[in-house]
């Protein structure tokens, strides 16, 4: 799936966070959005999946080539953020029957490879309340990484995760590439994404 950017720019009161903004995402490729904390890398990823309006500018989203509707880009996405909440009375298989209720699942993944896939099978009937920052991020990773989706979109992918858990990110994410989606992300931090990545610093278009 192809995202083009003519003229984007997204600005809150009379601050412009981003602007002029004209991109081809093209499918079987990461972008990696750079910039300092504060810069706008979240606000461009939300713009870009279409939970907020840009303020100038025009994002075209292509299929196979043809023309996507914007109401539709949000069946074809997944996503991955800090912000993002997971269901806090639900165990983690509870969490992922849920998820997979809604979505299908990327690779013919059972629940059972994907419980394997996270090294948290002993965690299966643990309440999310109860997880540690790390592995709640662990299970949004899991579920953007494991559902079937055009369009990948990862927030600082790598907060809270220790080095088990970040190889296991790395792994994962290189993974996806091999799938032909479009993987973007937002990350100050260049361990985060592989060096072939496409790098688009937001303080150019300030």
């Amino acid at each position: 799936m192809t995202i083009i950017t003519e003229g984007l720019g997204k600005r809150f009161n009379r601050e412009w966070i981003f602007r002029n903004l004209d991109i081809a995402f093209i499918p079987g490729a990461i972008y990696a959005i750079t910039g300092p904390n504060g810069s706008g890398k979240s606000t461009l990823l939300q713009v870009l999946w279409g939970q907020m309006p840009p303020s100038k500018g025009v994002v075209t989203y292509t299929r196979a080539g043809a023309p996507l509707p914007g109401e539709d880009v949000y069946s074809h996405v997944s996503i991955a953020t800090p912000y993002m909440d997971l269901i806090e009375e639900f165990t983690l298989e509870e969490q992922l029957q849920f998820h997979f209720s809604l979505k299908k699942a990327r690779y013919d993944l059972t629940l059972a490879d994907m419980l394997e896939r996270m090294y948290l099978a002993d965690a299966r009937n643990k309440v999310i309340g109860n997880f540690s920052s790390g592995m709640r991020q662990r299970v949004k990773l899991a579920l953007a990484f494991y559902t079937q989706a055009d369009l990948v979109f990862l927030d600082e992918p790598g907060t809270n995760l220790d080095h088990r858990a970040f190889t296991w990110y790395l792994d994962g994410l290189r993974q996806l590439l091999t799938t032909g989606c479009t993987v973007l992300l937002a990350s100050n931090e260049p361990s985060e994404y592989p060096a072939e990545a496409h790098k688009v610093d937001i303080m150019r278009y300030k």
